[in-house]
Formats: C-alpha cells, structure tokens, sequence
C-alpha cells in the first residue's frame, strides 16, 4: 500500500502561481509513475501531467495550455505540479495518484493510489 499527501492549495490570485507538492510518506517512488489530476466542481476529473519518477520522463495531455509543469523533487521525495498564470478556472481539487508501471498511463482509472487531494481556489 502507498498513501499520497498533497501540499501547496490555498487560495491564490489571478495571474500568479502555485506550486503543488505529493509525497508518499515513508516510501519513495521509484518503480511509480505519478500524475496530477484535479476535479472542479460539477466537472470531470482531468489529468494534468505525468511523470515517471526513475527518468524523470514527463506526458502532459494535449489540451494542457504550457501552464503546468511537473517534476520530481528527489531530495524531498516529492512529486510537484506547478502552476503559471492562474485562472479562475483553475478552483479545484487537485490530487495526485501513483501506479507501478513502466509506461505512463493516463486514464485516471488505472491509477492505483490516490492522495485526498488539496483544493486550490482562484479569486479574481
């Protein structure tokens, strides 16, 4: 089992940055692929990125605007997601979820460990 906590929500201001942390406390990732995802209210659960820990590889899907980036942190043992130019659109919950794997899979069902999530909120 791995347990996922996320870090970094809040409340941030249009045109700013967040930057959002997972870590999986007592464990490493290697072996993992992580990806961020986030679920706004009465929307469907979107992935923003993937990165599989051993190389460092990253997927963005091709909707993504170059406003996220990820990447791992290997001192901390944390996987971050950063944030560029804030939209109010950006409010959500965002989560972040691991699976043991090689390739870089992006539908959220084959995920296998999810953290609760940390909500970002947006005012304009």
């Amino acid at each position: 089992q791995m347990r996922l906590v996320e870090s970094g929500g809040g409340v941030a201001q249009a045109g700013g940055s967040s930057r959002l942390a997972c870590a999986a406390p007592g464990r490493t990732f290697g072996g993992y692929v992580v990806a961020w995802f986030r679920q706004a209210p009465k929307k469907e659960r979107e992935l923003l990125a993937n990165i599989r820990w051993s190389d460092a590889t990253t997927k963005y899907p091709d909707s993504q605007q170059g406003r996220f980036t990820i990447s791992r942190d290997i001192d901390e043992k944390k996987v971050l997601l950063e944030i560029r130019d804030l939209k109010p659109a950006d409010t959500a919950v965002y989560s972040c979820a691991a699976k043991w794997t090689i390739r870089i899979p992006t539908a959220a069902d084959t995920y296998d460990y999810w953290g609760q999530g940390t909500q970002v909120t947006v005012s304009s």
